[in-house]
């Protein structure tokens, strides 16, 4: 196994740390993010001149570029790119300001594309490199209650496939995850869960209720989870998206047949709007 030059996002618990402690326990060297890089210190520590702490709102291209910079300073190159910033709330439509949408969407979509823009001339000239988008299963079904959260990750899906087959053809590989529940914080203290007005207590309640109960109790193990990204980077052809979690795998299937189903059904009306021949 070639040791790389990984750069990170939102490092400072979750996915994100338990990403950043394998890989540098597989001996690679990390540029290591958080908006607050005083929570990577244990980094720093324990693996030295292996690992650089860089202070990045992803939101900042400012603070976008000078993590990529560091990374070429430092290690000479950048093979891997991780965008996994993000947050989730729960809350109704109806209930959320249209700053909360705005907010979520540009931390969660914004921030992956800002990441994202500016490694891309580096890889370009490399010839080389990988980009990994952190979405969720939720950028595959829309989730109640996570309507600002939904919008951002299908976004990134959205932006993700698409890069790939501009970028493919230059070296450049893509690849998104979508996990599904993993025992970190996303559900704790870094969420905002409401249940909202009584008119959506079976469906947005409902949602906010079992969040809370789930908490703590996901199926996804997080170190598995970064063992299983690792290992994908290390295979000539990765795959485009990656579900993570057996939850996951069942709510893709099951929601990938019923879509089918559905336009099964219906297709006879989605044909008969072509021009008569």
């Amino acid at each position: 196994m070639s040791k790389k030059v990984w750069l990170i996002t939102g490092c400072s618990r979750g996915l994100g740390r338990a990403l950043a402690e394998a890989v540098l326990g597989a001996g690679h060297q990390l540029v290591a993010t958080a908006r607050d890089p005083i929570s990577l210190n244990g980094l720093k520590e324990k693996y030295g001149n292996q690992v650089r702490l860089a202070t990045v709102d992803v939101t900042n291209e400012n603070d976008a570029g000078a993590a990529v910079q560091m990374a070429v300073d430092a290690f000479g190159k950048l093979d891997m790119l991780v965008n996994n910033a993000g947050y989730g709330t729960v809350n109704s439509i109806e209930e959320r300001s249209l700053d909360d949408f705005r907010a979520e969407i540009e931390t969660n979509l914004f921030g992956t594309i800002i990441m994202t823009k500016a490694v891309i001339p580096l890889m370009r000239k490399q010839a080389a490199g990988h980009i990994i988008q952190v979405s969720s299963i939720g950028g595959r079904i829309g989730p109640t209650g996570r309507a600002p959260y939904a919008a951002a990750k299908w976004g990134v899906e959205g932006f993700s496939e698409t890069l790939s087959k501009e970028v493919g053809p230059i070296g450049i590989k893509v690849t998104i995850i979508e996990p599904g529940g993993f025992r970190t914080d996303f559900a704790g203290s870094s969420t905002s869960i409401r249940e909202g007005i009584s008119a959506y207590d079976a469906t947005v309640g409902a949602t906010a209720r079992f969040q809370r109960e789930y908490n703590g109790k996901q199926p996804g193990d997080p170190q598995k989870a970064a063992n299983a990204i690792i290992q994908i980077t290390e295979v000539d052809n990765p795959p485009l998206r990656l579900l993570l979690g057996t939850d996951a795998v069942t709510a893709a299937e099951n929601y990938d047949r019923l879509k089918m189903e559905a336009d099964l059904k219906w297709r006879h009306l989605s044909v008969s709007t072509d021009f008569d021949k």
